[in-house]
C-alpha cells in the first residue's frame, strides 16, 4: 500500500486534482482529536495507492489548526511521497510552502498547475531549469483539462528521496550547531528551533534551549534582524533567485485580463452595485424563469397527477385501508412532493453560484464585502462562512474556525445563518409564487435582507462590551479569472440538490408522517377533521405568539415551529395541512394565497429566514461555541432579531396600507427607534476576556 499526500495553497487546484484522481472512491472524516476535515481516497487506476488531500495552507508555521494538523501528520506519520500542487500564476507564494516541505526530506513531486494561464499572461516557466534548481521532478498539469495527472502519480510512486536547499552559509552554520545540540538531523526541526517555535522547543531541556538562544542571538546580530525574519528573508531571497533563473516575461507592461476586469468589479463605487445586480439575476433565473418551468412540471404533472393517481390505483387494487391511503396521498406524497418540487430551482441556483465561484468572482465579492464590513466592525473573513452558509449553515458555522479573534468568530457564528440556505429556498419560492408572481424583487430581497441583518447585528453586537475590540485583518489571494469547468459546476449543483433530496427522504419524511397523524386525529385518537385535531389545538396556542407578526393562523404557526427541526419541513408541513384543499401541489400556492395577505406572507418569510436555524445547525453552534450558555445566547439572539424584524415590517406596513395607527403600531415604531439607537450609539470599551 502506497500513501501519497497532496499539499498546496488554497485555490491552487489541489482538491480538483484529488477529485479527478480518486473519482468517487473517497472517504471524508476528521483528523484525530480535532475537527479539521480529512479526505482520503484510492487512485481509481490503482487501488493500492491511497491519496490524502491535506488542508490548503500557505506555510507550516502553526498559526491555524489546519497548519498544525498538517505539520504533525508530516512529522509523525509521514506519507510515502508528497505531491506539491503549485499555482503557476503565483509561483513565489507557492514555492515558499515547497521549500518548507523539502525540509522534511519526504520524497516529493511538484505539479505545475494552471501553467496554461501563465502562458496567456505572457510568461514562460522553464520546467527543466526549475526541476534542476530544486532537485525535484516536475510535471505540468491542468485539473480543468485532466492533463499530466497520471504521470504525476507514477513519478510520485517512484520518486527518490530529496534534499533541502542551502541558504546563506552563516545561517547554515547556525542550523548545523542546533542539530548537534538537539541531536536531530531533520532540517525542518532545526529551522523551527532557530525560529523559536513553541512546539519544537517544548521537547528540549532548559540547557538545550539556552544554548540555542545563544546561537540565535549571534545570528540576529550578524543579520541585523529577528530570528523569524531571518528565515523568511532567506527563503524569499532563494525563491527570487529561482524565479529570475526560470521565469521569463514576454511583455512586462501588458496589463493582465484579470486586472482589467478587477478594475471594474472591485471598484470602490461599482463593486457593490455589480454584486447586487449579479445576485438579482441569479435569483431571478432560479426562482422565476428556468427553475420555475421545471418546478411547475414536477408540481402539476409528476406530484399533482402521475404519482398520486398511480399510488391511488395501486392501493385500491390491493385493498389498502382508507386511513393508510390517506397517509400515503395526503401525508407522504403531498408533503414530500411540496418540497421536491423545488429541486429544479435549487439546482439552477447552485449551478449559477457554482459558475460565480469557479470563475473566481466570489473571491472578489469577499474583498468587496471586507471594505464594507470593516466600516461596521466586522472582518471580510466573516463573509466566507456566510458565503458557505448559502449552501448549508452547518459547514458555514464550522468554517468560522479560520477567524483568529474569538470575539469576531462568535459574532460570525451568531449571524451567519441569517443567509438563506438551500433549505430556505422552498419557502422563498412559495411566497414569491403565491403572492408576488410578477415581482422580481422578492427572492433577491431575501438574500440582501439576510446580508443586511448580518451587518446591522454586527454593528449592534460590536458596540457591546462583550464583543468590542479591533477587527481581524483579512488577507486573501484573488485567483485568476478563468472559464468555469462544466463538470465541477454540475457536481457542485448536484451535490446540493442530492443533499436536499436525502434530507427529504429522512427527517422530513418522518416529520410529515407525524404532522399527518396529529392533523387527522383527536386527543382520544379518533379520526377528525383537521380543524379539530391535536395539531390544530396546539397550533392555536402558539399562533397567539405570531399574531402581531401577521400570521397568527394555526397552520402557519405549526409550519414555522417544524422549521426548527429542518427548514425544508415548513413547505412540507403546509403541503400536508393544505392537502385537503388542493388537487395538485401547485395549488398549494392558491390555497395559501387565500389565507394570507402579501404583507403577512412576507412577514412569514422574514421570520423563517432569520429565525434560529435547524437542529443540525444549532448542534454545530454548540460544538463550535463549546458552551451551552453561548448556544442559548446565539439561538435567542437569532429568534429575537427574526421576531423584531417581522413585527416592524408587518405593523408599520399595515399602518401605511390602512393609513391608521394602533397601540401595536406605535409599539412597532418604538421598537424601530430602539433598534436605531443601538445601531448609532457609541460603542463600549472591550473586555479583556470573552467568557
Amino acid at each position: 500500500m502506497t500513501i501519497i499526500a497532496l499539499l498546496g495553497n488554497p485555490n491552487s487546484g489541489k482538491t480538483s486534482i484529488f477529485n479527478i484522481l480518486t473519482g468517487s472512491n473517497q472517504q471524508v472524516g476528521n483528523w484525530p482529536g480535532v475537527t479539521v476535515e480529512r479526505k482520503s481516497g484510492r487512485y481509481k487506476k490503482d487501488k493500492a495507492i491511497i491519496i490524502q488531500d491535506l488542508p490548503g495552507l500557505y506555510s507550516l508555521s502553526p498559526y491555524s489548526l489546519e497548519e498544525q494538523v498538517t505539520r504533525d501528520y508530516l512529522r509523525h506519520t509521514p506519507p510515502d511521497a508528497l505531491i506539491n500542487i503549485i499555482d503557476s500564476t503565483n509561483l513565489e507564494r507557492s514555492l515558499y510552502l515547497s521549500l518548507q516541505l523539502m525540509e522534511f526530506g519526504i520524497p516529493m513531486v511538484l505539479a505545475l498547475n494552471m501553467s496554461d494561464l501563465v502562458e496567456k499572461a505572457g510568461k514562460k516557466i522553464d520546467t527543466e531549469k526549475l526541476s534542476y534548481r530544486l532537485g525535484l521532478p516536475i510535471v505540468k498539469t491542468s485539473a480543468i483539462k485532466n492533463r499530466g495527472l497520471d504521470e504525476l502519480l507514477m513519478l510520485a510512486k517512484k520518486s527518490p528521496e530529496i534534499y533541502p536547499l542551502d541558504y546563506d552559509h552563516r545561517l547554515e552554520g547556525a542550523l548545523s550547531e542546533i542539530g548537534k545540540i538537539t541531536k536531530n538531523t531533520n532540517r525542518f526541526d532545526q529551522i523551527k528551533c532557530f525560529e523559536g517555535d513553541t512546539l519544537a522547543l517544548s521537547v528540549l531541556t532548559e540547557h538545550q534551549k539556552a544554548e540555542i538562544n545563544d546561537i540565535v542571538s549571534i545570528s540576529e546580530k550578524i543579520f541585523a534582524d529577528d530570528r523569524e525574519s531571518i528565515i523568511v528573508n532567506e527563503r524569499y531571497d532563494l525563491i527570487s533567485q529561482i524565479i529570475r533563473l526560470c521565469v521569463t516575461e514576454s511583455d512586462e507592461h501588458n496589463i493582465k485580463f484579470t486586472d482589467q476586469i478587477d478594475r471594474i468589479v472591485t471598484n470602490k463605487w461599482l463593486g457593490l452595485p455589480i454584486f447586487i445586480l449579479v445576485m438579482w439575476l441569479v435569483y431571478y433565473l432560479s426562482i422565476q424563469t428556468v427553475g420555475t418551468a421545471a418546478t411547475n412540471w414536477i408540481n402539476d404533472v409528476l406530484f399533482g397527477q402521475l404519482i398520486p393517481n398511480l399510488a391511488q390505483k395501486l392501493m385500491t387494487a390491493v385493498s389498502i385501508v382508507p386511513w393508510l391511503q390517506d397517509l400515503v396521498l395526503n401525508g407522504i406524497i403531498a408533503g414530500i412532493g411540496a418540497i421536491l418540487g423545488f429541486i429544479p430551482q435549487i439546482f439552477v441556483l447552485f449551478f449559477l453560484l457554482g459558475i460565480l465561484e469557479d470563475s473566481g468572482y466570489m473571491a472578489r465579492v469577499a474583498f468587496i464585502m471586507d471594505r464594507i464590513f470593516r466600516k461596521f466592525g466586522l472582518s471580510g473573513k466573516s463573509f466566507i462562512p456566510m458565503l458557505i452558509s448559502s449552501g448549508c449553515g452547518v459547514p458555514g458555522i464550522m468554517s468560522t474556525r479560520t477567524i483568529e479573534q474569538e470575539r469576531d468568530r462568535k459574532i460570525t457564528i451568531m449571524v451567519t445563518t441569517f443567509m438563506p440556505c438551500s433549505a430556505k429556498l422552498p419557502i422563498i419560492a412559495l411566497i414569491s409564487g403565491a403572492f408576488f408572481r410578477q415581482a422580481t424583487w422578492v427572492a433577491p430581497s431575501a438574500y440582501f435582507l439576510g446580508m443586511g441583518m448580518i451587518i446591522l447585528s454586527g454593528i449592534i453586537l460590536k458596540k457591546t462590551r462583550m464583543f468590542a475590540g479591533d477587527v481581524s485583518a483579512f488577507i486573501m489571494e484573488l485567483p485568476t479569472y478563468h472559464l468555469p469547468q462544466g463538470m465541477t459546476v454540475l457536481k457542485y449543483a448536484f451535490n446540493h440538490a442530492f443533499s436536499f433530496i436525502k434530507r427529504a427522504g429522512t427527517i422530513i419524511f418522518a416529520t410529515n408522517v407525524l404532522i399527518w397523524f396529529t392533523s387527522n386525529y383527536s386527543w382520544t385518537l379518533q379520526h377528525v377533521p383537521t380543524a379539530h385535531s391535536i395539531l390544530a389545538d396546539l397550533g392555536r396556542l402558539i399562533a397567539l405568539f405570531f399574531a402581531p407578526l401577521g400570521f397568527g393562523e394555526w397552520r402557519a404557526a405549526v409550519a414555522t415551529l417544524t422549521g426548527l427541526i429542518a427548514k425544508e419541513t415548513i413547505v412540507g408541513t403546509m403541503g400536508v395541512l393544505y392537502a385537503h384543499d388542493t388537487s395538485s401541489t401547485t395549488q398549494l400556492w392558491q390555497a395559501v394565497g387565500k389565507v394570507y395577505t402579501p404583507l403577512s406572507a412576507y412577514s412569514l418569510l422574514v421570520f423563517n429566514l432569520l429565525c434560529a436555524p435547524c437542529i443540525a445547525a444549532v448542534s454545530t453552534i454548540y460544538k463550535e461555541m463549546g458552551d451551552i450558555k453561548w448556544t442559548i445566547r446565539a439561538v435567542g439572539f437569532q429568534t429575537l432579531v427574526a421576531y423584531t424584524m417581522s413585527f416592524i415590517i408587518y405593523q408599520i406596513g399595515s399602518a401605511i396600507q390602512q393609513q391608521s395607527l394602533s397601540i401595536i403600531t406605535i409599539l412597532a415604531f418604538i421598537t424601530l427607534l430602539i433598534g436605531l439607537y443601538f445601531i448609532f450609539r457609541k460603542g463600549k470599551e472591550p473586555r479583556h476576556e470573552l467568557a
